[in-house]
């Protein structure tokens, strides 16, 4: 590692090297002394105690020097006993760390010599053990003892910086010395020897704007006017030298680069200093008009900004984008092209993180116009006011009356006529009419304040020409009152009054109420009505405050004389025009305690509380409930009779009664009956040889009808056949059943459902006989009432007389 060119030198070093070590001697020093001491006592002691004296190893620290490179074995130094007489009959040995390999020693002389080249930052010193034996015997003659060789340290190894390349930072416009970092370099070298280890540091590349201390390896500003935006990193070289910086000394180097930080020193910046916008007057609020930024040279938190308007921002307001930094201009409120056409928004743009440090720079904002122009566009009509009307009629206003007119007109240029309508989901009764060109509001009915005092309705506004461009405001009409309603008594009606009262005394209170609403206020007069003008009893006494008092004018009312009084009273307003009502107070007599307190007003309870003691009432009670119970009683078992005597009546019925319930199909059915001896009317070979004649009482109404109108010879003689026919064959038919002994005498009831052309026959019944031997006797019908009276002339006996008429 040593350079060539001192080769030559190392003999000179070797030499050095040996005159600065001591030999490695035996020393005697202990045994010239003790010697003789431990020989003495030996023979003092005898021979059996005879003892070896010790000698012991003395010895300095070997140095051998590095990187030695010469061609013979380097001399390191001698180890000898002053016992060796030089003969040779000692031999010296040496083990440990590099014996035999590093280190070699002489047998005889003791001498040792380094084979190797040796590096004190590899390996400072060496530890080895040295003994001494005979050489015939092999027998060691002292014991073993440890031994150093140092290796002595030589400059050869330079200053290396093991933390490199380095990056620091510093923030731009520092004063001068302010630090940036610390850079360290390390020496392989011994330290505690010369100044091979010692370091100094410098700048070789950047030192206009940086400086190092040369002792500590502190990197530190030159000059105060660093500028992030004109550069913003430098790339610096540091030296270290060993040997303090002398001539000779060995050096290394690095690289490192400084990042200069940026600080707020550059206010935000338009790049116009006008910028224009053109927006649509219909635009809604909110709408955003345009984008406008301010650059910032800085970076970072630096460049963050708001924008605000200082003039013009009446209608528009300006918002900062966070991810853009941009100024969003926006509408404020609603535009109108007719009004103003431009606008001119001054928005100005301030840095929101300003360094005091650097506030004498100037001001940290800037300013650019925005000019907005507003387009037209066709607009739907304006109402005058724009935010409603307030309309009042009277009451009593007629149909037809004007209540008020609305005004709107086109606010484009053009000004094209508007036309008026009503929403008529806010006037379903149709109570307001409007004229479509005026826009003047009538009545279309008459008004009632007291049923809806105010109506919302809500007009449109179209263009004449255009109907899709609507507007519409509402209208409030007021329904101002007119005294259409007479004042009344207000409830209650009644009051009481106790028998003892004194005269003058108030016993009650009166108020009215009025449906209308006079803006003057309600003023209200009583009197008693002209028909209570001689009333002795009460009297009227108006409190001025629409309220009225009730005072009796005598004492001593008896409630079992006259327990009841009616008082009218008049209630008149004061209009216009003044309307009044008769209301009627009844007062009642009652009785009161001695504290006046009302105790009851019943004249019959009075009487029978003062007649009867409460235990003749409890009796009174006690009958009444024992009666109650007694016709509780029989009336629930009288009922109990009348259920037994029930059912044994439906068990006899259950006996006796046959129900028929057989029906035909009618004459379409002529399977199951035979139907032609009913469709030949007069086929009826039973009835042909039957002499008797006709009995006008038990024939159907619609022959009575005919046999008794007449109508015509014809119709006489028809109607005789039809009856001697029809009558013969029931009258064969009941003798039959009478004479047929084989049945029970059971009544049946049948039913015979024959009809003729346009016939108003009614049913026949065979209970009914004729026959003389029969043993049923229908008289009784006829005290059945009217609703059996018919029945009673069909089954009454017949008259000979009226048969033969």
């Amino acid at each position: 590692m040593a350079p060539s060119w001192t080769s030559g030198v190392w003999t000179l070093l070797a030499a050095l090297t040996l005159l600065s070590c001591n030999i490695f001697t035996w020393c005697e020093a202990s045994r010239t002394s003790g010697t003789t001491t431990s020989g003495e006592r030996e023979q003092e002691q005898g021979p059996s105690s005879l003892e070896r004296v010790k000698r012991g190893w003395v010895w300095n620290q070997f140095f051998v020097v590095e990187e030695y490179t010469g061609t013979e074995p380097l001399y390191v130094g001698k180890i000898h006993t002053d016992s060796d007489d030089g003969e040779g009959n000692i031999k010296y040995t040496i083990s440990g760390e590099g014996a035999g390999s590093i280190f070699i020693i002489d047998e005889l002389t003791g001498d040792i010599h380094a084979t190797e080249r040796l590096d004190r930052e590899e390996k400072a010193f060496y530890t080895l053990r040295a003994q001494a034996r005979d050489r015939l015997s092999n027998d060691p003659l002292e014991p073993e003892s440890e031994f150093v060789i140092k290796v002595q340290d030589i400059n050869d190894s330079e200053p290396k910086f093991l933390e490199g390349p380095y990056i620091g930072s510093v923030a731009e416009l520092s004063p001068i010395g302010t630090s940036v970092m610390k850079v360290t370099a390390s020496d392989a070298d011994d330290p505690t020897y010369g100044s091979s280890a010692r370091v100094v540091y410098s700048v070789l590349d950047g030192e206009k704007f940086f400086t190092v201390d040369k002792n500590k390896g502190i990197i530190m500003t030159a000059v105060a006017d660093l500028d992030r935006e004109t550069q913003d990193r430098y790339e610096l070289v540091v030296k270290a030298t060993d040997m303090a910086g002398q001539m000779g000394g060995l050096s290394g180097s690095t690289t490192v680069t400084i990042v200069i930080t940026d600080v707020n020193d550059n206010p935000p910046r338009f790049p116009q200093k006008m910028y224009q916008f053109s927006v649509s007057e219909g635009a809604a609020v909110g709408t955003p008009v345009g984008r406008i930024i301010a650059t910032d040279a800085d970076m970072g938190e630096n460049t963050d900004m708001s924008y605000l308007i200082t003039d013009g921002g009446e209608l528009f307001k300006v918002t900062t984008d966070m991810e853009t930094q941009e100024a969003v201009v926006s509408i404020k409120k609603p535009l109108d092209f007719e009004n103003k056409r431009t606008h001119n928004v001054v928005v100005e743009a301030v840095n929101k993180h300003v360094d005091p440090r650097f506030v004498d720079l100037g001001s940290f904002r800037d300013q650019t116009i925005v000019l907005v122009s507003v387009s037209d566009i066709d607009e739907p009509p304006i109402f005058y006011p724009a935010d409603g009307t307030i309309m009042e009629v009277q009451e009593d206003a007629k149909v037809g009356a004007l209540v008020g007119i609305v005004t709107a007109r086109d606010p484009d240029v053009k000004n094209k006529p508007v036309r008026f309508s009503i929403d008529r989901t806010t006037d379903q009764e149709m109570i307001f009419h409007i004229d479509p060109d005026s826009g003047a509001i009538t009545l279309g009915k008459i008004l009632d304040r007291e049923t809806a005092g105010w109506h919302n309705i809500t007009v449109k506004a179209v263009e004449a020409d255009n109907h899709t461009l609507a507007s519409q405001t509402s209208v409030s009409i007021r329904i101002l009152d007119v005294n259409d309603n007479p004042p009344e008594l207000a409830t209650p009606y009644e009051a009481s009054i106790c028998e003892d009262a004194k005269p003058g005394q108030l016993i009650h209170t009166i108020s009215v109420v009025d449906r209308d609403e006079p803006q003057t206020g309600h003023r209200f007069y009583f009197n008693l009505a002209p028909e209570a003008s001689s009333n002795r009893y009460f009297t009227l006494w108006d409190l001025k405050d629409n309220t009225a008092g009730i005072r009796t004018q005598r004492s001593g009312f008896n409630r079992h004389e006259q327990n009841v009084y009616f008082l009218p009273i008049l209630v008149v307003d004061s209009g216009p025009p003044s309307l009044s009502s008769t209301g009627t107070l009844t007062i009642r007599v009652c009785g009161c305690d001695t504290d006046g307190a009302i105790q009851s007003c019943n004249a019959t309870a009075y009487v029978m509380s003062a007649a009867l003691s409460p235990g003749a009432l409890i009796a009174l009670l006690v009958c009444m409930l024992i009666l109650i119970v007694l016709v509780l009683l029989i009336l629930t078992l009288k009922r109990h009779r009348k259920g037994q005597r029930m059912t044994e009546d439906e068990e006899d019925m259950r006996d006796n009664v046959i129900k028929y319930n057989d029906e035909g199909g009618g004459e379409q059915d002529t399977q199951a009956y035979d139907m032609s001896a009913l469709r030949n009317l007069y086929d009826f070979p039973e009835a042909k040889s039957c002499d008797s004649g006709p009995d006008i009482r038990s024939l159907p109404q619609w022959i009575q009808a005919k046999r008794v109108g007449g109508g015509g010879a014809e119709a006489a003689a028809a109607a005789a056949t039809d009856f001697s026919l029809f009558k013969g064959y029931i009258r064969k038919k009941v003798e039959q059943a009478d004479a047929d002994l084989s049945v029970p005498p059971y009544d049946s009831f049948q039913t015979y459902a024959f009809e003729g052309t346009s016939s108003p026959a009614l049913s026949l019944s065979s209970i009914h006989t004729l026959s003389t031997t029969s043993e049923q006797d229908f008289s009784y019908l006829s005290e059945w009432g009217p609703r059996f009276r018919q029945l009673a002339g069909y089954y009454a006996p017949g008259n000979p007389e009226e048969e033969r008429s």
